[in-house]
């Protein structure tokens, strides 16, 4: 054995790095080694919020936070009462990056530059001296009574508390099965749709807020802003509504009907009112537009419902205007695929939540293991909320490894 540590963290990520750098300042004295497979360390961070670094969001109730998360915020409202948005922002200012709060919630460094994040984790790394070396392949782990790691080049290293925080590599998966815990499928999550045949793809551009959109067959429903993109669906609600039903949506192949409600707050009756309301109006339907959606998308609905656009509304009989309510409130859609939303690529899935302690994050099958960041089933919708997760599951890891160094 070439070197032994009392702490070695495998993944160079958000989760790792920030696992390390908790665990070295709770235990200064305590040796530690932060290993990254790639050449690059917090690849992620670095390309979040399209180069900005969607650090958190602003939301301080724990039983609020967790409601953004389809998978792990029944067990993280412990942790978000330890470690939670507020003490990310805290953590990051005290170290002279303040962080700004936008209009939905969503928080960046006031410099709008995820270089900022990298370059004040890596100078809190330099300061508590963390050990970090990159390019570092693992052929295998074993622990008897330690931890010994053998890198591909032969090397053998050893360690009394090992963190895994390698996302959600298969090689992390691994890594976890081969200690006992059983892995739940990855799959996308966080992903825009595909609607091939869409008869609004020339609209691209357009955003109607909100609307409630659901998957055909099923009970659930996600209400937000939809954008209609030159391939799809695309924006908040469609985000919302691919992560939650992430696992459906992967067992049919991502080939579904979805069904739109354009004007969520209003009843298909309360359409039909005001739609026969306007019989006394002289202009023509086209242009009065009485529930104020964009102009071109209120035209195409118009034309889609097979009425003329040239027509008055007392010329337009009630099987039209029935029509044109199903359009505006059960508006069918066939989905076939999905693209990934921006730079953020997201996974549900990994180790199961049950076989940790999250209390400490560490492994129920085997003392001294220890789990931060994607690597766990664990994810949330887009706005900061996986960051969030990172810095919890990593700011518990750490510490406990800490407590526990001889």
């Amino acid at each position: 054995m070439s070197a032994f540590f009392q702490n070695i963290v495998l993944g160079g990520g958000a989760a790792g790095f920030f696992t390390a750098l908790n665990c070295r300042k709770a235990n200064p004295g305590a040796n530690l080694l932060l290993l990254e497979k790639s050449a690059a360390l917090l690849a992620k961070v670095r390309v979040s919020g399209g180069g900005r670094c969607n650090v958190t969001h602003a939301c301080f109730d724990p039983r609020l936070l967790v409601q953004n998360y389809p998978r792990g915020g029944r067990e993280l409202i412990g942790p978000f009462t330890r470690f939670q948005p507020k003490d990310t922002i805290q953590w990051f200012e005290e170290r002279g990056v303040p962080l700004k709060t936008e209009a939905d919630g969503r928080m960046f460094p006031k410099t709008d530059s995820s270089s900022s994040i990298i370059d004040c984790l890596q100078r809190e790394a330099d300061k508590l001296k963390v050990e970090i070396r990159t390019r570092q392949k693992i052929a295998k782990i074993e622990k008897s009574p330690h931890f010994v790691i053998t890198l591909a080049t032969g090397e053998t290293i050893g360690t009394q508390h090992l963190c895994l925080a390698t996302g959600s590599t298969p090689d992390g998966h691994a890594l976890a099965k081969s200690f006992g815990h059983t892995i739940q499928e990855p799959v996308p999550s966080l992903f825009t749709f595909n609607i091939p045949e869409s008869p609004l793809k020339d609209l691209a551009g357009i955003a109607v807020e909100p609307v409630s959109l659901s998957i055909e067959g099923t009970n659930l429903a996600q209400q937000g802003p939809l954008l209609i993109t030159h391939w799809g669906f695309s924006g908040p609600a469609a985000l919302k509504l691919s992560a939650w039903d992430a696992r459906l949506l992967h067992s049919q192949q991502y080939q579904v009907t979805l069904i739109v409600d354009w004007l969520p707050s209003l009843k298909k009756e309360q359409l039909m009112v005001t739609l026969r309301s306007l019989r006394q109006e002289s202009q023509i339907l086209v242009n009065l537009n009485p529930f104020n959606l964009p102009k071109n998308l209120w035209r195409r609905f118009i034309q889609l419902s097979g009425i003329d656009e040239s027509m008055r509304p007392s010329s337009i009989s009630n099987d039209a205007y029935a029509g044109l309510c199903q359009r505006l409130k059960s508006d069918r859609y066939t989905v076939n695929g999905k693209t990934t939303y921006k730079e953020e690529f997201v996974t549900c899935g990994g180790v199961t939540l049950s076989e940790v302690d999250f209390k400490t994050m560490e492994s129920r099958t085997c003392k001294g293991l220890y789990f931060a960041g994607e690597i766990l089933d664990i994810d949330a919708v887009t706005g900061g909320f996986n960051f969030q997760n990172a810095w919890t599951t990593g700011w518990l890891a750490g510490n406990a490894m800490a407590s526990g160094s001889d």
